[in-house]
């Protein structure tokens, strides 16, 4: 099982006692992305003992609690806090999704309730109209009504009208016959009694034949208050029709001017999309510069890797013809000096911390290993993944390049040293053999190649690629931080001009939906008026047919009062004919 330990090293007392390495555990990993703290527990490892005081390890331990493998800790952890703000970036990115799912959905609900809202208001309006069509279908009837009893009235009066004209006919010609008659009393023609008599009787039906006019006069008032009941019933729907037109006519000021705004911002929106439109092609155009500056020092990354490999094995070949020149120079004077048992002892020790090296370099070159295989995993992923995934895949396919660089640039150095050290040993070995009488042969040192300064050639031109290297990833890093900054202002820029789209989309369902109730507003406004006005013709003429009628009606009234002053006047010439003394007497 693998554990987070801290090494310890407890130093040796006055008397110059080895020192003692354990290891402090602090932490268990339960799966890939999971780690738990332990209860601190201390363990012996001296294969720690080449590392720091309070340095940071992973620890692999069985179950007999020993230790198996032990790896520098700081490199790991980087990773899994790699991997944790790549697992809190894609949380950030679903709480996002999340919020403008919830976003869309009370847009969506609120727009729902605005609908029916709408649709209810026009059901309401709906009703209304139907109920008023039905009181103006009924006023239409009641107009239908007052129609045929003016009509009738008409015909009444027209023959009122006919038998008054008979009447009049009939009494020019009783005029005349009178006439006649005062014409041959004046000659002295007399008139006897029968024949006043006739007369009497003739003035008297004349007088019956009058036709009277106010049955008629209170049927016209009757009309006449109909027409008037009816035109005060259709003013409130004058005035409503009105007031509707005033409605419409604010709608569609209104609409025109929702419509020049609309245009308006439609226009500001589209110069910010051309606009957007720029931006974005010249940011492909940086991440394109940028790719290529990359791919160039991924080359030059590659050349020192190249060179870096080309430099340990010159560095390999150094040591296996004793070309390595040791880091530290060895006293051989000192070494004869010193008594043969601590020599012995200072050489196994020696051979002890080259074991140790060794095994962790090997343990080293394995996880190198192990970071080859990973990366040709991710490779045979990607090539098979989805499009999604494979950008998810390339960034762990990027970290676990780096990772590999890391770790190989690390045992480069530690190779060398390694190296070194096993130099260091044989010229210490060479000493103890010679002062323990066995021969020593001397021909591997007679045979070294001096390959310092192929080495300091290929160290000076690696030093100049990697300075070549460091400038061109600071440029890759301004042009990385200057792109990250125009994507942010593209991003917020595309943010803003999604939420105008929104709301120019808004504007357009309002503009629509004013539209509609501004259309549906003229619709009643047409509909009054086609309904109205034929009412209102219908009842104008009535009332002009009715004042016509009026007028006929005191026309036959003043000509039925001069007929009967003309019978009184007739009546009183005849009784004055009569009473004449001298017409009795003849």
């Amino acid at each position: 099982m693998l554990y987070l330990a801290e090494v310890q090293k407890q130093k040796g007392g006055l008397l110059g006692g080895s020192s003692k390495t354990e290891l402090k555990l602090l932490a268990c990993q339960r799966t890939d992305q999971n780690w738990s703290t332990v209860s601190e527990e201390v363990i012996a490892a001296e294969e720690a003992s080449k590392l720091n005081d309070g340095a940071l390890v992973l620890v692999e331990l069985n179950p007999n609690r020993q230790v198996q493998r032990i790896q520098e800790a700081g490199r790991p952890l980087v990773n899994i806090l790699q991997n944790f703000s790549r697992q809190l970036e894609k949380f950030k990115l679903k709480e996002d999704e999340i919020d403008q799912w919830k976003e869309s959905l009370t847009f969506q609900a609120q727009e729902m309730n605005r609908r029916e809202m709408d649709m209810e208001a026009r059901l309401e309006q709906l009703q209304q109209m139907e109920e008023e069509f039905h009181q103006l279908e009924s006023q239409k009837q009641e107009v239908d009504t007052s129609r045929e009893q003016i009509e009738k009235l008409q015909a009444e009066i027209e023959r009122n009208r006919q038998e008054l004209e008979g009447a009049w006919e009939h009494l020019r010609g009783e005029q005349r016959r009178l006439e006649e008659r005062q014409a041959e009393c004046q000659q002295g023609t007399v008139l006897d009694e029968e024949q006043s008599r006739v007369m009497s009787d003739l003035l008297d039906r004349l007088s019956s034949r009058v036709a009277p006019t106010e049955k008629v006069r209170e049927h016209l008032h009757l009309a006449l208050a109909s027409v008037e009941s009816q035109q005060a019933t259709l003013n409130p729907h004058w005035q409503q029709l009105e007031q509707q037109k005033t409605v419409a006519t604010q709608q569609q000021e209104e609409v025109d001017r929702l419509l020049q705004a609309y245009s308006d911002r439609q226009n500001v929106w589209q110069q910010a999309h051309d606009s957007l439109g720029q931006q974005t092609a010249q940011l492909k155009v940086n991440t394109a510069a940028l790719a290529s500056k990359q791919e160039y020092a991924r080359i030059v990354k590659e050349h020192l890797q190249s060179q870096e490999e080309l430099c340990q094995q010159i560095h390999s070949l150094a040591a296996t013809s004793g070309g390595v020149v040791p880091s530290e120079k060895v006293d051989v004077e000192a070494l004869e000096k010193m008594p043969l048992e601590e020599l012995q002892k200072l050489v196994q020790d020696l051979l002890k911390k080259l074991e140790i090296d060794s095994s962790f370099v090997h343990d080293q070159e394995q996880e190198l290993i192990y970071k080859q295989q990973a990366i040709e995993e991710l490779q045979t992923k990607i090539s098979q993944a989805p499009d999604r995934d494979q950008i998810n895949l390339e960034m762990e396919l990027a970290d676990e390049k780096d990772h590999y660089q890391m770790l190989n640039s690390s045992l480069i150095g530690q190779r060398r040293s390694l190296l070194q050290r096993q130099k260091l040993i044989k010229q210490h070995q060479a000493v103890l053999s010679r002062r323990q009488g066995n021969p020593v042969t001397d021909t591997e040192e007679d045979n070294q190649i001096d390959l310092g300064p192929i080495l300091l050639q290929l160290e000076t031109h690696r030093q100049q690629q990697s300075q070549e290297l460091q400038k061109l990833e600071r440029e890759i890093e301004q042009m990385r931080a200057a792109i990250e900054l125009d994507q942010g202002m593209i991003d917020n820029q595309t943010h803003e001009q999604q939420e105008k789209q929104q709301e120019l989309k808004q504007m357009e369902a309002n503009l629509l939906s004013l539209r509609t109730a501004t259309a549906e507003c003229w619709s009643r406004v047409n509909l009054y008026q086609e309904t109205l006005q034929p009412i209102q013709d219908s009842l104008d003429g009535l009332r002009q047919k009715l004042q016509a009628i009026g007028e006929s009606l005191a026309h036959v009234q003043e000509t039925g009062d001069y007929q009967l002053q003309t019978i009184s006047e007739m009546r009183q010439t005849l009784q004055s004919l009569i009473s004449q003394p001298e017409l009795l007497a003849s």
